[in-house]
């Protein structure tokens, strides 16, 4: 397992005094019963562990994508700069959301990396600060 990864497992709770977010905490997701651990020894934000499984996951997926995407250049630097914020602790998440917008852009409407484009969203949302529909206000 590498570094900073989290191991989960399906079980059924023994134990309902751990809070969510600590290591061994229990949750429901779906129909498991899941224990989230951190490995021994690393201190790594949930969320920030996340992002980085996102960005990686649409980077793979960038790099076998066959089309020739003229900015592609743009969406490598700015994954490559969320993967940084992310192994730094906790980035700023303006500067987390001007990223993503800079990937969807450079990336366009391809729809074979919306999937993954989704995922590294929703990563980014997890740190709060989720703009309003409707615009600002």
């Amino acid at each position: 397992m590498q570094r900073g990864a989290r191991a989960s497992r399906a079980v059924m709770p023994d134990d309902h005094t751990r809070r969510r977010g600590t290591p061994g905490a229990w949750s429901v997701e779906g129909a498991a019963v899941v224990e989230d651990r951190r490995v021994a020894g690393t201190e790594e934000d949930p969320r920030a562990a996340e992002l980085r499984r996102t960005v990686a996951r649409l980077r793979r997926e960038l790099a076998a994508h066959p089309a020739d995407l003229p900015d592609r250049a743009i969406a490598d630097d700015e994954l490559a700069a969320l993967d940084a914020m992310a192994c730094e602790g906790v980035p700023e998440v303006p500067r987390l959301r001007r990223a993503l917008l800079l990937i969807a852009g450079a990336l366009g409407s391809v729809s074979a990396l919306a999937p993954a484009l989704r995922g590294v969203r929703a990563a980014i949302d997890l740190f709060g600060d989720v703009p309003q529909a409707g615009g600002r206000g």
